[in-house]
């Protein structure tokens, strides 16, 4: 029995990805990381390029990922805003001369929300971390530590309520004041739009893994 629902008129929808009958040009992937994982194997079987904005894998998951990466075409990025790739570029750029403040990074999202912190908080941290040569440590729950807080450390804080589409933000604390940057976003368009550039670019690529910086 075919599965296939259709909605919005004639496209198709279905309960299992196996089930797909249409060969696409270009999968876009926002779920959970074990569906993508499924997801990927058919974009390789297919050799269907990928893009992907499900976060939350763990270091075994994204060697898979990276091996997959080397047979077909595949885009990754834990956020598909502009803004917030721009953002990551700022903090990256400010992040030397903040270099003896403390650096804690908030984020806020909606109560469905299962990876903590979020996977653009660690983009964010990261593009600091690699402008500060490495050498920052995460910190993702002061409540077992009872110790002083570190000079290298980068402290995450997650939050999570009712249906907040995203809100990140950076602070350097420093002994006499605090400089932070901030992004909200109000809709998940920036997202889809995000998506749809990601996916035009990725179309026609090689082999490899791309990120919103190859877009940029």
């Amino acid at each position: 029995m075919d599965k296939r629902l259709t909605v919005f008129g004639d496209v198709p929808v279905y309960d299992d990805i196996s089930k797909i009958k249409e060969i696409p040009d270009v999968i876009v992937d926002f779920s959970h990381v074990h569906a993508t994982l499924e997801i990927l194997k058919f974009a390789d079987d297919k050799h269907i390029p990928i893009v992907i904005a499900t976060t939350g894998f763990n270091r075994e998951q994204e060697k898979i990922l990276e091996d997959y990466s080397k047979r077909l075409p595949v885009f990754r990025s834990a956020n598909m805003s502009f803004d917030i790739n721009l953002m990551c570029k700022l903090v990256a750029q400010i992040a030397p001369l903040f270099a003896d403040s403390d650096i804690e990074i908030t984020e806020t999202h909606h109560r469905n929300k299962v990876d903590a912190p979020s996977g653009t908080a660690l983009l964010l941290a990261n593009s600091i971390n690699d402008a500060l040569g490495g050498k920052m440590k995460y910190v993702y729950n002061r409540h077992d530590l009872s110790q002083k807080r570190e000079a290298n450390e980068i402290g995450f804080t997650s939050i999570r309520g009712g249906n907040i589409v995203g809100e990140h933000v950076v602070q350097f604390f420093g002994p006499n004041d605090t400089f932070e940057i901030k992004h909200t976003s109000y809709s998940r368009t920036v997202f889809a739009e995000g998506a749809v550039k990601a996916l035009k670019f990725i179309a026609d690529k090689p082999n490899g893994l791309y990120t919103m910086n190859d877009l940029v």
